[in-house]
């Protein structure tokens, strides 16, 4: 075994000590290095240093089911890989697959085997595929599991380790403080050798709680993490990791133990040979979706989860005042960190980051309009009983049918307009494949299933589609084609890298959501212009600063831009990006 350096011991038993103030951190840190390293060749002797290199302009991000994609013949996933090798190469280079373990409910997300792949999608061999042309990002569920797997039946039946593995409380337990994502009873009443237990169920009854307070928990999903590696993931996705820590008594959401076994999870992959990155899944208001940075040694990456919302309200409203409010307050991420920009993903729109950035108003405004468009809406449990929206269940694409002021002819112009928002923020860009695809909600999904998020989890005949996407006025051809031309574009350009310099800039026309980026080089710079109405506008063009004696053209229309002009103007939800380097 090679030995490891005196500062990466030190830091990995300070680590060790906050989680574990009680266990001998010597033994421990041994434990450690054995569960992530059973060959010591793949542990580097210097850490990674946090640094702007671990991606690119050119990082685009995919995120999908294992089976979106079916045709009754061939293994979901290398109908998965054969979609994305023949449309997408070359345009997008990262995909993120759902849970594709096995598992009984919630899409995935209550896991029963977290080290085989799901046989009715594929196997390993089809994941390792997949990830020689593209940087593939997995899930780990570590929150919870599902009821019927192995590890709880173990813990019912008193079987060490699992006899360990799950947090138990009881009902007369202070638990008023917690929490929680869901409407359903926090503690579950189960049966076990050992007589009557409660368990807890963050999510729901089917996915019960692990306890981390057990070391042997949390060598075990490291084993999991060295699994993933060796089998060709390169981004690790920490699913709802903001509740992995519960004490009675508490909110048990974003405990300090929760950040130090993340803080523990990067100092680990930051000293492994491959180049692994970490993304926390915290759907959850601004201050706390940020504090996952840690000091530059937590995630690596965090989902930007207020735009969503704030997107989907700026495009309806036909203003980006509460978008360019809450962007002009977001401080850049941290060396070595980046955000992930996204406006769609398997899960409905979030409401709980607009808490504080759209009024209860402003909320039910979207809520009232979704609902128009057939859309749906989940709600949460509040600790005084009463409920509140959690999330909007619908495509994207659908929500961008209409407005405010109802339905006109813009429907493909607003959705790309949305789209390129995302393309043009500081971070990483992530598109869902049903925006990729421009699907529709899928209702009878909702009705065939009995769940809300059915609605934007369409599984597609992927024969059908292929014809649609060979078609060119079909809009599944549309927005692809629409979507590779952006993100050709795009890939080309320094001041887009992800942690490029931006500021957001105020055009003094709410109906403009105007950003200034600069390459880290600062040879290049793009001003985004996004129209998010469906009003023709003309904005005097010394607001873009333009320096006098450069060349400035627009790469989305192939304009050239002079000072002369007075003027620029766009279209309804046009989008521009002026340069001064084509």
């Amino acid at each position: 075994m090679k030995k490891p350096s005196q500062s990466f011991s030190r830091t990995l038993s300070s680590r060790l000590s906050r989680i574990y103030p009680s266990v001998d951190h010597d033994i421990l840190a041994s434990q450690v290095i054995d569960a992530f390293w059973p060959d010591p060749a793949k542990r580097r002797k210097r850490g990674r240093l946090p640094n702007n290199a671990m991606w690119s302009e050119a990082d685009v991000l995919a995120i999908t089911y294992g089976d979106t994609l079916t045709d009754g013949a061939h293994k979901p996933l290398d109908l998965l890989h054969d979609y994305f090798l023949n449309h997408w190469s070359g345009h997008l280079n990262s995909v993120h697959i759902l849970p594709f373990f096995p598992f009984t409910s919630d899409d995935g997300f209550a896991v029963s085997d977290f080290r085989k792949v799901n046989p009715q999608l594929g196997d390993w061999a089809d994941v390792e595929r997949i990830s020689e042309d593209f940087t593939l990002m997995s899930d780990l569920v570590l929150n919870h599991v599902s009821s019927q797997g192995a590890w709880f039946n173990g813990y019912r039946q008193a079987h060490p380790p699992y006899d360990e593995f799950f947090f138990e409380a009881s009902p007369s337990d202070d638990l008023s403080m917690v929490v929680r994502p869901r409407t359903t009873p926090l503690l579950q009443k189960v049966e076990t050798s050992r007589g009557l237990r409660h368990v807890w169920c963050t999510f729901s009854h089917d996915q019960i709680d692990l306890d981390f307070r057990n070391p042997e928990v949390l060598l075990e999903f490291l084993r999991i993490i060295r699994l993933h590696l060796d089998h060709g993931i390169r981004i690790i996705r920490l699913d709802a990791v903001a509740f992995l820590w519960k004490e009675i008594g508490t909110p048990s959401i974003h405990l300090p133990q929760t950040h130090e076994i993340i803080k523990l999870m990067r100092l680990l992959c930051d000293h492994t040979a491959e180049k692994v990155v970490l993304i926390t899944e915290t759907n959850v208001p601004k201050t706390e979706n940020l504090s996952y940075f840690g000091e530059r040694d937590e995630a690596h990456m965090i989902y930007n989860f207020p735009l969503p919302p704030l997107i989907l309200y700026a495009m309806m409203s036909g203003d980006a005042s509460a978008l360019l409010q809450w962007q002009k307050a977001m401080p850049p991420a941290p060396l070595g960190c980046a955000y992930l920009n996204f406006t769609a993903s398997h899960d409905g729109i979030g409401m709980r980051p607009a808490e504080g950035l759209l009024s209860s108003a402003q909320q039910q405004k979207i809520i009232d309009t979704i609902k128009s468009l057939g859309g749906l809406v989940s709600m949460r449990a509040l600790p005084d009983g009463s409920e509140a929206p959690y999330e909007i269940n619908t495509t994207f694409f659908d929500a961008m049918r209409e407005t405010f002021d109802g339905p006109d002819a813009f429907h493909f112009e607003r959705f790309m307009c949305s789209q390129t928002i995302v393309m043009a923020m500081e971070g990483i860009p992530a598109f869902y494949i049903h925006s990729l695809l421009a699907t529709p909600n899928d209702l009878d999904g909702v009705e065939r299933r009995g769940m809300n998020r059915a609605i934007n989890r369409h599984r597609w005949d992927y024969p059908s589609l292929k014809e649609l996407l060979s078609d060119p006025s079909s809009i599944q051809s549309r927005v692809m084609e629409a979507f590779k031309r952006r993100l050709d574009l795009r890939k080309k350009q320094r001041a887009f890298h992800p942690n490029a310099t931006q500021f957001t800039l105020n055009s003094e026309d709410p109906r403009i959501f105007l950003l200034w980026r600069q390459s880290l080089d600062r040879s290049q710079s793009i001003f985004a212009l996004h129209n998010v109405s469906a009003d023709e506008i003309s904005m005097p063009s010394h607001r873009l600063n333009l320096i006098e004696d450069e060349t400035w053209m627009d790469l989305l229309s192939g304009e050239q831009i002079t000072m002369a002009d007075g003027t620029v103007s766009l279209a309804p939800y046009q989008c521009r990006w002026i340069t001064n380097i084509a």
